[in-house]
């Protein structure tokens, strides 16, 4: 579990929640939002309108990353993390194909750190 392939995809993978997460919460983003087609932009300002939404998801993004670069709680980290990932990618597969890339490589890093601490995740199935 603890190869430095696992460690770099860990940090990586931290460090873009944490990113995109202070990205969304921060009133001015240091990262351009892109503009969206306009279903995207429905959807994403129907979530706004809620007022909590998106700000509890850039949140568990921040908790999740930095979980994730101090190295605790990872398997728990992934678990919560599993879902965001999943709509991030239907998201982007259904709405806005234009940043699919973005979500692939946050899905497929969720992947790779589920399948390295599977060993955490076997009593959950059994």
């Amino acid at each position: 579990m603890n190869s430095m392939f696992t460690k770099i995809v860990r940090r990586v993978l931290g460090c873009i929640l944490l990113l995109f997460g202070l990205n969304i919460l921060l009133p001015h983003p240091f990262i351009p939002l892109p503009e969206l087609p306009q279903s995207a932009a429905a959807f994403m300002s129907s979530l706004a309108a809620t007022g909590y939404l998106l700000k509890t998801v850039a949140l568990l993004e921040i908790l999740i990353g930095s979980l994730l670069l101090f190295n605790k709680w990872v398997a728990f980290s992934l678990i919560l993390l599993a879902p965001i990932s999943l709509n991030i990618l239907l998201f982007h597969f259904f709405l806005d194909a234009s940043g699919v890339a973005g979500a692939l490589i946050v899905a497929v890093l969720n992947g790779i750190l589920i399948y390295k601490y599977w060993s955490s995740f076997k009593s959950l199935f059994l």
